[in-house]
């Protein structure tokens, strides 16, 4: 039985060591190389200093480097950083900071883009470039070419021994503070999910899974996971337009591709004439719109179509069996094999049939918490009522903020959420991130994020602001100063200034709640 993360590859390795594991457009690496990377990048790590438990980050786009970093980070007892490779210097200093990052693994133009923004950044030693070039260290750092790592001799260090529930990696989420929140998740978790996701996909060895969703993402991640737990071959891909992802799968006779839903809505309006290889598709980080379900089960009738639900602290939580769809298309499903997900009240007693509640999510898949922040984990993480009298170790479960229900066959349906997060594009954004950036103009008295519904994006991000007197602020301002300092996901849909005070709500604070109303047909909604 697997118990730690990179077991995954080695298990394949073993099994079929010639299947082919990686392709990263012409270059394609068997599970015999791909294990033989991981566990030399592993030896190197610690040589450098990793020891277990210490992070490394990676900023890079999807490519064969940064699939062996992320896992020899985790064979070397070290726990791995995933960076959205859209995220400004800015942000990922942050996140290399917030977590104490030790190594980091990026490219020379990455790396240039971050050089002035590291200095902050006290913990971090070491950076791997990827690319041949070699650059002068800034005082205190040590550089390393990837070359050097791959062509040195195996070291055969001993490698710190570590367990299951170990921390394996963290994963970087907004959060409602305005700062990103780092998902720590161990060994237990990412081969759980692997194994659960597998089992209700029926991944086989000749599945062929196409990644396109960033790594950084939980949902992007796992496409790797399950293909290297079931041996399959993963096809690493960073697109430009829907069309190339099209071309990629008749190309590359893939089976498996996910996605979320503002990718569905663009993929839904290509011709997919002579696309026959895909065996399923999945769909998460918010509701697939009926329109777009009704195109794709139109283009792909041979098709099984997954409709999913999960939220990075549990990992994965739901989905709706291909067979169900017809039946309930407006349903998250039921739980994941090897989880429970539950309904229940504030007092923590579960709902009944119909009635709205908070999902709550327990079983192996709950995450570790929040890092270096107890006052968010003791708020998400909460024990569950005692089942029967007598001493018990209480166990924590993911109480999720979303609100949904059940129907009397235990079917779930999403509600809404009670925070104020926007999901948009499957990211979840917080305002705070977003209205920071406005504040940062120092051309605005106050200001407002919150998000509308949108028919694509499933939310799309608005933005109201009062300017200073006197500054002569206008929206094209704002516009520029986001476009400069967030990447294309956070970039608001809509500004609006005013010359009056915003609504607040008894405690004082802006109210996200009123304006958002006021916004709601800012954007053609689509129609059920």
């Amino acid at each position: 039985m697997l118990h730690l993360y990179p077991e995954l590859i080695y298990q394949s390795a073993t099994r079929n060591p010639d299947a082919i594991a990686l392709i990263d457009r012409k270059q394609h690496l068997s599970y015999a190389a791909l294990s033989e990377a991981v566990q030399s990048t592993a030896s190197y790590l610690h040589t450098l200093g990793l020891d277990r438990g210490e992070r490394l980050a990676v900023y890079l786009e999807k490519r064969l480097e940064t699939v062996i970093a992320l896992f020899g980070a985790s064979a070397a007892g070290g726990v791995f950083v995933p960076v959205n490779p859209l995220l400004k210097a800015e942000q990922v200093a942050y996140i290399l900071k917030d977590c104490n990052v030790r190594v980091l693994v990026t490219s020379v133009e990455r790396f240039k883009l971050l050089e002035p923004a590291l200095a902050q950044c006290h913990d971090l030693h070491t950076v791997i470039l990827v690319d041949e070039r070699q650059e002068t260290p800034p005082p205190g750092l040590n550089i390393v070419s990837w070359q050097q790592i791959q062509s040195s001799p195996d070291h055969k260090n001993r490698l710190p021994r570590c367990i299951d529930s170990d921390m394996a990696a963290i994963l970087y989420t907004s959060g409602s503070t305005g700062k990103p929140k780092g998902v720590v998740l161990s060994h237990r978790n990412l081969v759980t999910g692997a194994m659960s996701v597998a089992k209700y996909l029926d991944n086989q060895t000749d599945d062929r899974i196409l990644a396109v969703l960033p790594l950084s993402f939980d949902y992007g991640l796992n496409q790797l996971n399950t293909a290297f737990y079931t041996g399959a071959t993963a096809i690493l891909m960073n697109y430009l337009l829907p069309r190339d992802i099209l071309s990629t799968i008749r190309r590359e006779q893939v089976t498996g591709l996910a996605a979320v839903p503002p990718l569905w809505a663009q993929l839904a309006q290509l011709d997919w004439k002579d696309t026959q290889s895909l065996r399923y598709i999945t769909n998460s980080g918010g509701a697939m719109p009926r329109s777009t379900l009704a195109s794709l089960r139109a283009a792909l009738p041979n098709t099984q179509i997954f409709l999913m639900y999960g939220l990075t602290e549990a990992f994965r939580s739901t989905y709706l069996p291909p067979g169900e769809v017809d039946k309930r298309p407006d349903s998250m499903g039921k739980a994941i094999p090897g989880a429970e997900v539950m309904v229940l009240r504030e007092d923590g007693s579960h709902c009944a049939p119909g009635e709205p509640g908070e999902l709550v999510h327990r079983g192996p898949l709950v995450s570790l918490g929040y890092w270096n922040d107890p006052d968010k984990t003791a708020a998400c993480f909460r024990p569950l009522a005692p089942r029967q009298s007598g001493l018990m170790i209480p166990e924590l479960a993911v109480w999720s903020g979303d609100t949904v229900r059940m129907d009397d066959e235990g079917y779930l349906y999403f509600i809404g959420r009670r925070d104020d997060m926007i999901k948009t594009s499957g990211y979840r954004i917080s305002p705070t991130e977003v209205e920071e950036v406005i504040y940062a103009t120092e051309q605005v008295a106050e200001t407002a994020a919150f998000g509308v519904p949108h028919p694509t994006l499933g939310q799309a991000i608005v933005v109201v602001a009062v300017p200073r007197i006197g500054t002569g602020l206008d929206q094209a301002m704002l516009q520029a100063a986001c476009k400069q300092h967030l990447p294309a996901f956070m970039q608001p849909g809509l500004i609006e200034l005013r010359q009056t005070s915003l609504p607040r709500n008894p405690n004082g604070k802006i109210d996200r709640k009123i304006l958002a109303h006021e916004f709601q047909q800012a954007f053609q909604v689509e129609k059920s």
